[in-house]
Order: structure tokens, then C-alpha cells, then sequence
């Protein structure tokens, strides 16, 4: 098993270095742009396990990938691989927390991308693996466009459709594709954040080496299509009325992200980096939308 983690962690780093260089030559190819190319800037940040029966001792870590730039308003590509031991509170809520004193490991790369262009849609990734008294990966990746485009939505599902078919002892695309539909929902707007994509967690099939192929080919799919559908998109004009749809379906974004996503719990919960944790959240969001039916105040009615 610690030959499987060092190999699951490399592939982690790996495949971050690799989405960030496509991200740095989609920048690149924004020639028109008078404002500078973005460029990733890292910073490492480290925890200490500080429910350990021995007091406080190293966590593991990460490293944070943050880029602004002129196609990618706000880019983070995070990796990261803590170990340690499960709070109290926590470890029953994870399979096999609550055995081995709560011990864990934990490691993946997670991405969120939310673009300048409202045509180019926002987009979630990541994948991991996870041992306690069990292990497993998990992961997916979902598309969140402020105004859908059918072709966009098409080609993604047939990218996740194609790579779950690839890996037909682990992954049925439809279950996957359902699965995602029913996270990355927003139960008090009685909607879906996004157009779905496929979610996959608790992966163990008995083979180690075919769960983990499909986790890898999540990755590269993942870099293969969604590149695809910024550069189809990233010059296409757009209005002022557009960009106020972007900042509302933002807003939903944040909604999910603070209420209901398990992965920003597990990370709040298990000492992570807040700032990475929070990286998810967009540059600009809003929730003022002016309903139907309401009027304005005369500001000078009281003279």
C-alpha cells in the first residue's frame, strides 16, 4: 500500500503540472489582449495532525496553483497529501474512520476554473485517494456554464461518456453521470449547479491497478475536453447583460461550494489549507437581482 500511495501522489503532481502548462498556453494564445498572460503562482502550506494521540505532529500538505489572467479570471490547481488521525466528531462520518484510531491518509488534485468570457463555462475537477482501515478513489469532474451552449455540453458528456467506457470493469458512465447529477444539486433552488459531468466515490473494484488507470484517464480526459470548449469560446463577444448572468450563476456556485460540498467539509475538517479549500470561490459573484414586482425607494422622497 505505500508503494500504491507514492504512485497515486506522483500521478497527482504529475497531472497539475500538466493542466497548468495547457492553461499557460491558452493565456498565450489571447494575442489581442493588451493585459499581461497569466501565470501560475504556487505556495506550499503544511498542517499538523493535531488530533494525534501524541500531540501535535506533521500532517503532510500541499501546494496551492493560483493564476489570474486575461482568458482565466481566477484558476486554482491544488494538490495535496496529509495524513494523520480523524477528530472525534469526524472519523464515523468516513468509511472506516472510526477503526485504527481514525487514522487516515489522504491525496489528490483539486480544480476549479472560473472564466473572464461568460460564454466559456466555469469548471470543477478532481480526483483522490483515500486509505483509513479501507481505500479507495474518487472523484469527477463537472461543467457549470452561465449561458449553455449545446454543442459544449454535448462534446463533455461524450468525453466522460468515452473514458468511463475505456475502464468497463470500474466505471458505468450513466451510473457516474447520474451520480454527479444528484451531488452537484442545490436542494433549496431545486436545481443543479451545472450540466452535470460524472462523480464517482468509495472506488474499490479489488483491483488496485484498474481503479486507479480510470482515476489517471479522469485526469486526462478532463485536459483533453475542457481545453477544447475554452478555445472554441474564449473570443466570442459577450454583453454587459451577459456578465450579470455570470455573476448570478456564481453566486450559485458559492451556494454549493458552503453548504453542501462533502469535499470542502473533509478538508475544513482534517486541518487543511483554507486558502486552498476556499480557492473553489469565484473573483466576483453576486445575489442582488431586482425580482419582478418591486419597486424603487425615491431616495428623496423624505425633502
Amino acid at each position: 500500500m505505500e508503494d500504491k500511495k507514492q504512485q497515486a501522489a506522483k500521478w497527482f503532481e504529475e497531472l497539475r503540472d500538466q493542466i497548468c502548462a495547457e492553461f499557460e498556453r491558452i493565456e498565450d494564445e489571447d494575442t489581442n489582449n493588451p493585459t499581461p498572460a497569466g501565470r501560475f503562482e504556487r505556495k506550499d502550506w503544511q498542517r499538523t495532525d493535531e488530533h494525534s494521540p501524541d500531540g501535535n505532529t506533521d500532517g503532510g500538505g500541499g501546494e496551492i496553483s493560483l493564476m489570474y489572467g486575461r482568458v482565466f479570471e481566477k484558476v486554482g490547481v491544488n494538490i495535496s497529501t496529509v495524513h494523520g488521525h480523524f477528530s472525534e466528531e469526524f472519523r464515523g462520518q468516513i468509511p472506516g474512520g472510526a477503526e485504527n484510531d481514525g487514522k487516515f491518509w489522504a491525496s489528490g488534485v483539486s480544480l476549479v476554473a472560473h472564466m473572464k468570457n461568460p460564454h466559456v463555462p466555469a469548471v470543477h475537477m478532481n480526483t483522490r485517494m483515500i486509505v483509513t482501515s479501507k481505500q479507495w478513489f474518487g472523484g469527477g469532474m463537472d461543467l457549470t456554464p452561465a449561458l449553455p451552449i449545446a454543442q459544449d455540453s454535448a462534446d463533455f458528456h461524450a468525453a466522460n461518456k468515452a473514458c468511463c467506457e475505456r475502464h468497463p470493469d470500474v466505471a458505468d458512465y450513466q451510473e457516474l453521470k447520474e451520480w454527479c447529477a444528484r451531488y452537484f444539486y442545490l436542494p433549496h433552488r431545486n436545481e443543479e449547479r451545472g450540466i452535470g459531468g460524472i462523480f464517482y466515490d468509495q472506488l474499490n473494484t479489488g483491483d488496485w491497478d484498474k481503479d486507479f488507470a480510470f482515476t489517471q484517464d479522469v485526469g486526462r480526459s478532463f485536459n483533453q475536453i475542457f481545453p477544447e470548449i475554452v478555445r472554441r469560446n474564449m473570443f466570442t463577444p459577450w454583453s454587459e447583460a451577459d456578465h450579470a448572468k455570470l455573476l448570478e450563476k456564481r453566486g450559485r456556485y458559492v451556494e454549493f461550494n458552503l453548504l453542501h460540498d462533502r469535499g470542502t467539509k473533509f478538508g475544513l475538517m482534517t486541518g487543511g489549507n483554507t486558502e486552498g479549500i476556499l480557492m473553489s470561490m469565484p473573483p466576483e459573484a453576486t445575489w442582488l437581482k431586482k425580482p419582478n414586482g418591486m419597486r424603487s425607494v425615491n431616495k428623496d422622497r423624505a425633502a
